[in-house]
């Protein structure tokens, strides 16, 4: 291969990516029955019929052969504890509870760096195992578990948001900040913000665990730095809304005690939003912040079901997220299953067009991201998986008799997992590979 073209690759399969939200445009997607993707210095050069591209790769550049597959932007979960990977499953009655019982127990033990570093570890090659190139993910309160994901993901070079939990009161004392903390999260900041591929997400827990000084200053360190993230919880559950309201009665709503904060803004990503109303998406939408939908944590701790419809009548900007460890899988197809799912029981349908989009141009949407990740449009980072349609017995059945792309994707919607995923790619390299 000529010097020049050494940096490129290529890949000759199905290709499907989107430009707009199916749920709005009914041609906002891109499908290539026989196409072909072009990736220069890790960066998508060209994605398109194959017959149209082919004759464009320099001699030497030999397409890798994935036909029979189907090569999409690689998922991205917009919430998610890597913290709490090895407390996925516990049995509780409820979120505050399972917090208490669980949760706080397994984060104590992120003051160790050793066991952060191990932990991270396998999250990330859990995540691309599942075909997730992109996370917005929750530490603790320790600077040494942000150091901890971050340096394991600087290794992978994959593109990752994360940071530090702010959290200074209703915890353990072996979990609460001092007043430095969110001093801490400043040269956290200052260390990882936009080093390589890496994004800092500014973190407070959820406002029940911080007091109204810690939110003020976590609001300050916001407007000094604007393109940072912000993750937070709100609305998962009935009883954690109650006590919001106890402790805010000026507010009027939970989602209002942030915005009175200065907590509402682009790049601002609230998990859950499940007991939102009318106003309370009005001003998602207002403010340019995101809401991270979990279905699977939500069914799992009976917090309730997430409306889809009220949602996009306001034109909030919506994702999906694993919530792992609330959330039972790290697959994101697993998490449109349920999405499915929950958009029924609340009267509304989610084709599986959307439900794709949501995990990939819709998150970047919704992270501040288009034209960083998410698509295949020229110059887009290229982080993308390939999909296998017959990975299971089952599968292969059912895609064999498909008679449109919305019955493949539905088909891998509601039947796939980790096993779908045939190879993933990070900045043109892979990353993993299903043998």
């Amino acid at each position: 291969m000529s010097t020049a073209f050494k940096n490129m690759q290529a890949y000759r399969a199905s290709l499907l990516h989107f430009h707009a939200d199916p749920a709005f445009d009914g041609a906002a997607h891109a499908w290539h029955e026989d196409g072909l993707l072009v990736v220069e210095d890790g960066r998508v050069k060209a994605a398109g019929d194959y017959a149209a591209l082919a004759d464009t790769l320099p001699a030497g550049v030999t397409p890798h052969d994935y036909r029979g597959q189907l090569i999409t932007p690689g998922f991205i979960d917009t919430h998610l504890h890597y913290p709490q990977t090895d407390m996925i499953a516990s049995p509780a009655p409820g979120l505050l509870p399972w917090l208490e019982t669980y949760t706080f127990p397994t984060e104590r033990r992120f003051e160790d760096p050793a066991h952060a570093r191990a932990t991270a570890e396998f999250f990330l090659d859990e995540l691309l195992r599942c075909g997730t190139t992109t996370a917005v993910v929750y530490c603790t309160v320790h600077p040494q578990s942000v150091d901890a994901f971050f340096e394991a993901s600087e290794a992978r070079n994959l593109r990752m948001v994360a940071g530090k939990v702010l959290m200074d009161r209703h915890c353990p004392d072996f979990l609460r900040d001092g007043e430095g903390g969110v001093g801490t999260s400043a040269d956290l900041i200052e260390k990882w913000h936009k080093r390589g591929r890496q994004l800092y997400a500014i973190t407070p827990r959820f406002a029940p665990t911080s007091t109204d000084a810690q939110l003020r200053a976590t609001a300050e360190l916001a407007k000094a730095y604007p393109d940072t993230f912000i993750q937070t919880h709100v609305s998962e559950n009935k009883d954690e809304c109650k006590w919001v309201g106890e402790l805010h009665p000026q507010a009027r709503s939970y989602l209002d005690v942030y915005e009175r904060f200065g907590l509402m803004r682009p790049r601002a990503l609230f998990g859950h939003c499940i007991w939102l109303d009318d106003e309370d998406f009005a001003r998602m939408a207002a403010t340019g912040s995101a809401a991270a939908v979990c279905p699977t944590s939500n069914l799992f701790l009976g917090s309730g079901l997430f409306d889809f419809e009220r949602a996009d009548g306001a034109r909030t900007l919506l994702s999906l997220g694993t919530d792992v460890g609330a959330g039972t899988s790290f697959s994101m197809l697993q998490t449109m299953n349920e999405a499915y799912k929950v958009a029924r029981l609340k009267g509304s349908y989610l084709p599986a067009l959307r439900m794709f989009y949501l995990a990939t141009l819709g998150a970047a949407r919704a992270m501040g991201l288009e034209g960083t990740v998410g698509s295949f449009a020229p110059g887009t980072e290229a982080d993308f998986i390939v999909l296998d349609p017959k990975a299971t017995p089952l599968l292969a059945r059912r895609t064999a008799q498909r008679e449109s792309l919305e019955e493949l994707l539905f088909a891998l919607a509601l039947l796939g997992d980790d096993r779908v995923i045939k190879a993933t790619y990070a900045a043109g390299t892979l990353v993993h590979s299903r043998t």
